[in-house]
């Protein structure tokens, strides 16, 4: 297993800087967002930390414009196809950089398709919408060596995917090369009721972690058994990334870098106490 951390969550005041926190503490890959810019801004990214350390992966989605866009399962067909375009090219700089993959919540909040029961309820209609769009963006993945990850998220972010077993399902159905599951803890604190036992059922599946404690602040914070949940992880094989997804603690730059070099330290004890087990 290996620790990485979202860009804007290091200290440091350009990618290089923080890239260089980031080696010197021991964390093993870097985490880009596409808020503020879209790929061409993950681009400038990327070349600055210029293999300094590893990309580990890419988190959201943008249009081709570089417009955050979750429209996976919006009834608009024109909103579908420039937000799957936009994640193609995502992909494939994913690829290039060599990243495990990006990470994708395909919607937030409510449905938008109608509910055309007898026919079919909204949760029906999503699923064929998302099967269609993993059939189509899974081989992309898979051609650039990299994944489409599926995100679900908690109920007050999202209604489609909310357990792992939901993206499962999806995953499943399409039956499609190149596409996994993350499994972030902040979310499945709120939805499984049994966190290690669902990791352990997702196994094969789950092909990236996001670290957070239930507080939504970093690992160590909280009351997450984390030595628990990375147990389930190693008895399932997992030797993914695990990135830093979460608010740091502190007032000042200097006590927030303070807080993130104490949850490294954590989260390293906590892996090194699950793989003893």
């Amino acid at each position: 297993m290996k620790i990485a951390v979202q860009l804007g969550l290091l200290p440091g005041s350009t990618p290089r800087e923080k890239a260089q926190w980031a080696v010197d503490h021991g964390v093993e890959g870097i985490e880009l967002g596409v808020w503020g810019g879209g790929l061409a801004k993950m681009r400038r990214e990327a070349d600055e930390i210029g293999g300094l350390a590893p990309i580990s992966s890419v988190c959201g989605n943008a249009d081709t414009d570089g417009s955050p866009s979750f429209d996976f399962l919006d009834p608009d067909a024109a909103k579908r196809r420039k937000c799957i375009d936009g994640c193609r090219a995502i992909l494939e700089f994913c690829g290039e950089v060599g990243a495990a993959g990006q990470i994708v919540p395909p919607i937030f909040g409510a449905a938008r398709v109608p509910d055309l029961s007898p026919y079919k309820t909204p949760l029906e209609l999503e699923d064929e919408l998302m099967v269609a769009a993993l059939q189509e963006l899974g081989p992309v993945a898979a051609a650039a060596g990299t994944l489409f990850m599926l995100e679900p998220l908690n109920r007050y972010e999202q209604h489609y995917l909310r357990k792992q077993s939901d993206g499962m399902r999806v995953m499943d159905r399409a039956g499609a090369p190149g596409v996994g599951v993350l499994s972030d803890l902040f979310h499945m604190r709120i939805e499984e009721t049994d966190t290690p036992a669902a990791l352990r059922a997702a196994k094969g599946y789950t092909q990236h972690l996001h670290l957070a404690d239930n507080t939504r602040q970093e690992p160590g914070t909280g009351d997450i058994d984390f030595v628990a949940a990375f147990r389930a992880l190693v008895d399932n094989g997992f030797e993914g990334y695990m990135a830093y997804e979460c608010g740091i603690s502190g007032d000042t730059p200097e006590a927030k870098a303070a807080s993130l070099a104490r949850s490294l330290e954590f989260v390293r004890e906590c892996i090194a106490t699950a793989r003893a087990a």
